[in-house]
């Protein structure tokens, strides 16, 4: 049984994840969600969806929490990403300043590490990416698209323990593969411009595998696959992607599945690279 919020704040990026979350609550019957939209990112047709709406500039975190105490916010979830571009594009106030400057190191689970923590000290708890979304996470075998080829398998295992590796260092949680050759290995720059740069390599044959780091906080930075990333994948020639089960977001599922018939791309779910021989 789903727990009972009385009210959430939603820090929505960019992408159809804050709308499939916001619809996911509502299922859920929260009475009351608030949302820390970002200019150039949260898509506007989200607001007449929810209770509140404010739009900040990324870097402004005084002011989000602000509106957060001003509406009741006791819980908050973070859902989509910021664009890369805009992370370096920052309009930070005093508070964002002084917590970056505390970080040795400056990624994806630090930053948002340290937005939790200065939530938490505001009496605001930071929910996991996937509340009330669990129904979106498959279970291992196939998902969509066709069955993988005999090929495809064995790229998918190696692929897989190479992009477990990746994330265990923490570079990234997207590699590109093909014939058992890395192509692309996902940085900062995001999942689909790495698709984009594999799957030239790959010239059709390319197969992305997209996993959680060993120890993924699910409150952010969760791995999500949905329609764009089909897209995405479709555009650079690449034909399967394997995800990490139970993991890993599916956005869109009914779209997602459309779409991997109709530009034959193949999305299967794992456990461990041992599952397919």
């Amino acid at each position: 049984m789903a727990p009972n919020y009385d009210c959430i704040g939603v820090i929505a990026g960019n992408g159809a994840y804050p709308r499939t979350f916001v619809e996911a609550a509502r299922r859920a019957q929260v009475p009351r969600l608030v949302v820390s939209a970002f200019k150039n990112e949260t898509e506007p047709e989200l607001e007449p969806a929810v209770d509140a709406w404010t739009w900040l500039r990324v870097g402004q975190l005084s002011k989000m929490i602000k509106f957060f105490h001003k509406e009741g916010v006791k819980h908050a979830v973070m859902v989509g990403q910021i664009a890369p571009k805009n992370l370096f594009d920052l309009r930070p106030d005093i508070r964002i300043m002084t917590m970056l400057a505390k970080l040795k190191r400056k990624n994806a689970e630090t930053i948002f590490g340290a937005i939790a923590d200065e939530l938490v000290s505001e009496g605001i708890e930071l929910l996991p990416a996937t509340t009330f979304l669990e129904d979106c996470m498959p279970s291992a075998g196939h998902v969509c698209g066709p069955t993988l080829s005999k090929e495809q398998s064995q790229d998918a295992v190696y692929g897989f323990g190479i992009a477990k590796e990746m994330s265990r260092l923490d570079i990234g949680q997207t590699v590109v593969v093909k014939n058992g050759t890395v192509l692309a290995v996902e940085a900062f720059e995001g999942t689909n411009k790495a698709i984009a740069r594999g799957g030239e390599l790959g010239r059709g044959k390319a197969l992305v595998a997209k996993v959680s780091k060993p120890k993924q906080d699910f409150r952010f930075d969760v791995p999500v696959v949905g329609p764009a990333t089909i897209e995405a994948a479709a555009e650079a020639g690449v034909s399967a992607i394997v995800i990490e089960a139970a993991c890993t977001l599916l956005l869109e599922g009914e779209a997602v599945s459309k779409l991997c018939a109709a530009r034959k791309v193949s999305v299967f779910a794992m456990n461990k690279p041992e599952e397919i021989t």
